[in-house]
């Protein structure tokens, strides 16, 4: 087809609607008007609204939207003769759909009718036999010819090929032969004719039908039909072969002239694929299926012809009665998934367009969804639907949906369809990780090793992907004054804890710390909790002992006088341990001894006593090896060596303060040096104690042993305290030891203290007078000398 100059308009009617106009048969593609700017859009507002092109009862679309420039274009050929068939005027119906709001535009495209089609008689061959009696003047009806255009474009005048019998007739569609010359028929018994049909199209078309005259003898009369007009109707999907209409030819003529038969005229080929005609009774009957949305009335056109040729025409109109054939259809022109968790309550996910093909009541709809889903249907524009939310969503709870939109109509009996829509609903990051526990707690040993699993806290968030995913970290903090990252680290995936440090339980015996939760959406959410650590002690502190302790080579030496009974206490062990409980609680034990009858020691108190009175007997130098050990899984001891000296008299304590080696004769020197100083040392005291008595008669000078030991109060237990002289003892012990002048005897007097088991405070040590001038020389008198030992608490 060449090309064709097309005249585009629009226009607004009262409904809204927007019309076009254009020709039949223009080529896909072919431009039809911008419809963007004829409902005054912008052109990238059509494809942000997600504009599209719908029909009606989902028929065919003819034409399409071009998002990018608004314009309307044509999608499919044309045809108007197949789509509007004789009618005047056809035209296409369309919806334009915008979305967000909602918004239907109807379109109507008026198509006009293009001269396509040539004008077509029902029988390319028509023979007629006349009877040579005819008359001048007589008349013929000859089937009109057809034209699929409308218009100027269907049939306008008729032409007869130039004959010396026949003229041509014709009044509206009726075309008739006149007899202009009687027939002479032993001069010509057959006469050939050319009927010829011409549109008014530009150019014209035409159409031939050759006429075949046979010359017979008079046949006077035509068949004449009972009705002008036939009209019956039938139920769509009728049976095949049924019956109905029947047509009632009559022909007055006698004998072959009288018998009438019929037959279908000029109808359309599906016609009579779909109806047949007895040619003797009359009978229309059903051969094709009948649908009423197919085609809701068909038009035939019957003749009825005698034995000779004569004929007659009459027009049967059938129409088709509508049932209930036709189940809605359900047709998702829209769905926004996946739907996010927290959208508002009325937000719109899908549109639903419902069609029913079915009439009148037949095609009304009613729609509906299962009532235990936060969705429901709104009805919208015509019959558009829109689904939207009722309520708020949770992806925790739900994360899919299966909306079941079930249409009915109002038939009888009604028919329904269904459609199943799933919806998925996107996560949001609305949950924060939550611990498994409201707080951890966590025993472990001191001295573990670095790198340890301390133990493990677990977080769980049920939002999805990342918004799920849980790190874990510390927070800052302190432990025994240090940042908690110092002592710990936290696996940022699975929540175990490590150390990366040891832990002293005598330095801290337990901490607190925080573990965050934190998962990975945007913005991220999280939570913390608290981990409590408890360090159990482990036995790894050796016992120290306080007293005695060896200061250098100088050993201290215990003096026990000669009198001491049995069971008197003569010194004291003093040890402690920095651990704790079972693993701090020490005991005492003599492991070698000179005499192992003579003393004892308490098993937890470290006293040492004597287990029956001195003897003359009993060796002067007594040495006790204590070991002190706790009371651990793997028990730790320390050992010490406590030296007695049993004597009355003090000038050997100087003696004792050294402890020969008897097993080596290499130590015989070192006596002899010791006696040196010792004898030196007696001299220097003499020295002293003579200037001391002259110039402060009224002191009492304290008299210091030099086996003494003080231990300072720091290192001591709180119920220990510091003696001067008398080394470390408790509280709850005080002596008094004096030395008369007059008497020439010196005194030891053992006040009674809170134990038992000390000497009584009315034995005193006797010296001889010539001991103490060993010590004192022979001065006038002999100086009074009181010690008083007394705690420092």
């Amino acid at each position: 087809m060449g090309s064709l100059a097309v005249f585009f308009f629009w226009m607004h009617s009262v409904y809204g609607d927007i019309s076009y106009t254009l020709p039949e048969e223009i080529q896909r593609g072919s431009i039809i008007g911008n419809i963007a700017k004829d409902i005054g859009l912008g052109t990238g507002q059509l494809a942000l609204r997600k504009a599209r092109i719908d029909t009606e009862d989902n028929a065919k679309r003819y034409c399409g939207i071009n998002l990018s420039s608004g314009d309307l274009i044509v999608s499919e050929r044309i045809d108007r003769e197949a789509l509007c068939g004789t009618k005047a005027s056809c035209v296409i119906k369309h919806e334009l759909v915008l979305e967000s709001p909602m918004e239907l535009q109807r379109i109507s495209l008026n198509v006009q009718d293009i001269n396509d089609n040539s004008p077509l008689f029902n029988e390319d061959l028509v023979k007629i036999e006349i009877r040579e009696s005819a008359d001048r003047g007589a008349r013929f009806l000859m089937e009109e010819a057809r034209d699929a255009d409308v218009g100027q474009n269907s049939v306008q005048r008729y032409s007869l090929k130039d004959n010396e019998h026949f003229t041509l007739s014709v009044d509206g569609n009726t075309v008739e032969l006149v007899l202009d010359k009687e027939l002479d028929r032993e001069n010509q018994e057959e006469i050939n004719l050319i009927l010829t049909a011409m549109d008014g199209g530009s150019p014209p078309k035409s159409g031939t039908v050759s006429i075949h005259v046979s010359v017979l003898d008079a046949n006077d009369n035509a068949p004449v039909f009972n009705q002008a007009v036939y009209e019956a109707s039938v139920q769509e999907h009728v049976a095949v072969d049924t019956v109905a209409v029947t047509v009632h030819a009559t022909d007055v003529d006698a004998g072959i002239n009288g018998e009438v038969t019929y037959d279908f005229g000029h109808v359309p080929e599906d016609v009579k694929n779909t109806f047949s005609i007895d040619r003797t009774t009359g009978d229309i009957r059903v051969t094709g299926p009948i649908d009423f949305e197919m085609e809701k009335s068909f038009e035939l056109r019957i003749k009825a012809k005698d034995g000779l040729g004569l004929s007659s025409y009459t027009k049967v109109i059938i129409n088709v009665i509508d049932m209930n054939d036709n189940a809605p259809v359900i047709d998702l022109k829209s769905l926004s998934v996946p739907i996010l968790e927290n959208v508002p309550v009325g937000t719109e996910v899908a549109i639903i367009n419902v069609q029913d093909r079915d009439s009148e009541k037949n095609r009304q709809v009613r729609c509906s969804i299962q009532l235990n889903a936060p969705f429901k249907l709104v009805p919208s524009i015509k019959n558009y639907y829109s689904l939207v939310t009722t309520s708020g969503l949770d992806r925790e709870l739900v994360s899919d949906y299966n909306i079941t939109i079930v249409a009915t109509d109002e038939g009888s009996p009604p028919l329904s369809s269904s459609k199943t829509i799933q919806l998925t609903v996107a996560d949001v990051n609305d949950n924060p990780p939550m611990f498994d526990e409201a707080s951890y707690s966590a025993y472990v040993t001191e001295n573990i090793k670095p790198g340890s699993t301390l133990c493990s806290v677990t977080a769980g968030d049920p939002d999805w992907r990342q918004n799920g995913t849980v790190v874990y970290s510390l927070l800052p903090g302190e432990v025994n004054s240090s940042p908690v990252s110092l002592y710990l680290s936290v696996n940022r995936d699975t929540g175990v804890i490590h150390t990366l440090k040891s832990f002293d339980y005598e330095l801290f015996r337990s901490f607190k710390f925080h573990v965050m939760a934190r998962d990975n959406g945007s913005p991220p959410l999280s939570s913390n909790v608290t981990v409590s650590v408890f360090i159990t002690d482990v036995n790894d502190n050796t016992p120290q002992i306080l007293y005695p302790t060896p200061e250098g080579d100088a050993f201290k030496s215990e003096l026990v006088p000669m009198v001491t009974h049995g069971g008197s206490l003569v010194s004291k062990v003093i040890a402690v341990d920095g651990d704790s409980g079972q693993n701090a609680w020490l005991s005492y034990h003599i492991i070698k001894s000179t005499d192992p009858g003579l003393f004892s020691i308490g098993l937890h108190s470290g006293e040492i006593r004597t287990q029956r009175d001195i003897s003359e007997t009993d060796s002067m130098k007594q040495n006790l090896v204590v070991s002190v050990k706790d009371n651990g899984p793997s028990p730790l001891s320390a050992t010490c060596v406590v030296y007695f000296l049993i004597s009355d008299n003090l000038a050997e304590v100087a003696e004792f303060n050294h402890h020969p080696d008897e097993d080596s004769d290499s130590k015989v020197t070192f006596y002899l040096i010791i006696a040196l100083v010792c004898i030196s040392t007696f001299f220097l005291t003499f020295i002293v104690l003579i200037l001391s008595v002259r110039f402060c008669r009224s002191r009492k000078p304290r008299l210091l042993f030099d086996g003494a030991v003080a231990i300072p109060s720091a290192y001591l237990p709180p119920n220990y305290a510091e003696v001067d002289g008398m080394g470390t003892l408790r509280s709850a012990y005080n002596y008094d030891a004096y030395l008369t002048t007059g008497s020439r005897t010196s005194d030891f007097k053992f006040v009674e203290s809170y134990n038992d088991n000390t000497m009584p405070a009315d034995q005193t040590l006797r010296k001889s007078p010539t001991d103490f001038a060993e010590i004192f020389g022979d001065s006038e008198g002999t100086p009074e000398v009181s010690v008083t030992v007394t705690p420092l608490i």
